[in-house]
């Protein structure tokens, strides 16, 4: 459907913006493949992950969903990210989704949409009955949170397809940041 350039044009920005603030970086591109262990080594690193993707049918790629699988059962496996899904025969007031040990890190979905702004956060439209994208895409999130992560607002580019702003996405996106 499309080429990838506008997500690799914000994956660059993201990148930029933080290796200008003097953070340190890692970044996988997952069509270009990836190492298991590394990713999981790079999740268990870092204090912030964010996530750039462009949006088909209503999720990320395949190749993400498969990415995600892969990564997160390793590090159920290896015991870093998570430990358990956090329920305890020996106590049932523990909840699913409690087993994480990222605490203090934090996560952030960047996406582009072909759907329009108005889509979202608007209880007349018929799709989204209100959600907003990040309501939307729940399921990325979730993975983050049962591992502990604190989930950030999302950014989120629409119409990229019938109305791209780019620039104004642009200066959006920094202000988001």
């Amino acid at each position: 459907m499309s080429a990838g350039k506008l997500n690799k044009f914000f994956q660059d920005k993201l990148t930029s913006y933080f290796e200008e603030r003097n953070f340190h970086v890692k970044t996988t591109k997952i069509e270009d493949g990836y190492d298991i262990n590394q990713e999981v080594d790079k999740h268990d690193w870092a204090d912030l992950v964010i996530t750039q993707t462009p949006v088909f049918w209503f999720n990320t790629p395949w190749i993400h969903k498969k990415y995600i699988d892969e990564v997160f059962t390793a590090a159920l496996m290896q015991q870093k990210i998570v430990l358990t899904d956090g329920r305890l025969l020996e106590d049932r007031s523990k909840q699913y989704g409690t087993g994480g040990i990222s605490q203090g890190k934090k996560y952030m979905i960047s996406t582009t949409w072909n759907a329009p702004e108005e889509a979202f956060d608007n209880p007349s439209q018929v799709l989204f009955e209100g959600k907003s994208a990040d309501e939307a895409l729940l399921n990325l999130s979730a993975n983050y949170k049962f591992c502990g992560f604190e989930i950030l607002e999302g950014f989120h580019s629409y119409n990229v397809i019938k109305d791209p702003q780019i620039e104004k996405d642009l200066i959006r996106l920094t202000k988001h940041l």
